[in-house]
């Protein structure tokens, strides 16, 4: 091939190849944007009134499970819950995972 042919296909593909960077780029930045954010329906809550949660171990070190398990007394509109036995709002994040 000519010099001058083997120059165009060299600038050819690294245009190319710079169109497909900017557009990789361009979907990745707005992929967020397209994907509905997961909303919590209205019946959806963590935790409901008589039921027992166990404060993770990290929150009541040295205790026994049972010794950090209590019963949720009422469930708040800030997505807190309030405690039998235990003084204050609590939490999510405070307790075990319900497996």
């Amino acid at each position: 091939m000519k010099k001058r042919t083997l120059r165009w296909l060299g600038g050819f593909a690294i245009g190319v190849g710079a169109v497909g960077a900017v557009g990789a780029f361009v979907r990745k930045r707005h992929v967020g944007a397209t994907q509905p954010k997961r909303q919590k329906k209205l019946g959806d809550v963590w935790a409901r009134p008589g039921m027992m949660v166990t404060f993770r171990a990290e929150v009541m070190p040295g205790r026994d499970r049972e010794e950090r398990s209590f019963r949720v007394k009422e469930l708040l509109a800030s997505g807190r819950v309030s405690l039998h036995g235990v003084n204050g709002e609590h939490t999510e994040s405070e307790f075990e995972a319900i497996s």
